[in-house]
């Protein structure tokens, strides 16, 4: 192959390549369809496949002890978060919010301890936690928001936590700004909850809760959330 050849071979393979992007560190290959959906396999072959238009990828181990991959939150395993959009955030969820075990133990004291500081509900701060991560701790969405509330890198910065992915931190910065949304808005959990997801400007500029699909199904099901972690 001439040095010409190689250069015209790379040039036309290079978007090709653009649209499968290297092997995620977890064994994951994702490949970005041109309608939008990404498709995501492991590289080493052999498993099912799953498709997420939100990029949202558990990986369990099912019945027979092999690890797999699904777009859809599997029941009675335990799973890992690959790729992380906002848990409550999607308005095609088919979780049953009214009905969706809640998370009563895991985190009780950080809770309770930054509750307290900043003098929020910890019932929602419960909720606010399920619906940004559904309480996993390493969650990382592609915008790069981390850990169980999800916190920007220039949120995280601005609130004086040092690493997002540490429960206590993350936990404490994000009840933190929380706080800060509620005295924003008078105490208003409908509009404080809007602001957590789209930003404080976003409910401004609108009065109110945005008209973001995703904004409106999140701050829908924090309240339901709010409710039944407030009556346990």
């Amino acid at each position: 192959m001439t040095r010409r050849t190689r250069i015209v071979f790379a040039v036309i393979l290079a978007p090709l390549l653009a649209l499968a992007a290297p092997a995620l560190a977890d064994g994951i290959k994702r490949i970005v369809h041109p309608d939008g959906t990404v498709e995501f396999t492991n590289v080493g072959g052999g498993q099912k496949r799953a498709s997420s238009r939100n990029e949202v990828v558990f990986r369990y181990t099912d019945d027979n002890g092999v690890v797999a991959y699904s777009g859809i939150q599997p029941n009675g395993a335990e799973f890992d978060v690959i790729r992380f959009h906002c848990y409550a955030c999607d308005p095609a969820s088919k979780v049953d919010w009214r009905t969706t075990p809640l998370f009563l133990k895991p985190y009780r004291d950080e809770i309770r301890v930054a509750a307290e500081e900043f003098d929020v509900d910890p019932a929602l701060v419960r909720a606010v936690i399920h619906a940004e991560s559904a309480f996993n701790a390493q969650a990382l969405s592609p915008k790069g928001a981390q850990g169980l509330m999800q916190l920007m890198p220039a949120t995280a910065e601005e609130l004086g936590v040092q690493n997002a992915m540490a429960a206590h931190e993350n936990i404490r910065g994000g009840v933190n700004y929380l706080a800060r949304m509620l005295k924003r808005f008078n105490g208003d959990i409908t509009l404080a909850t809007a602001a957590y997801n789209a930003g404080p400007g976003a409910v401004g500029r609108h009065g109110g809760v945005p008209p973001y699909a995703e904004t409106k199904a999140y701050v829908e099901r924090v309240s339901i959330l709010h409710q039944r972690y407030a009556a346990r």
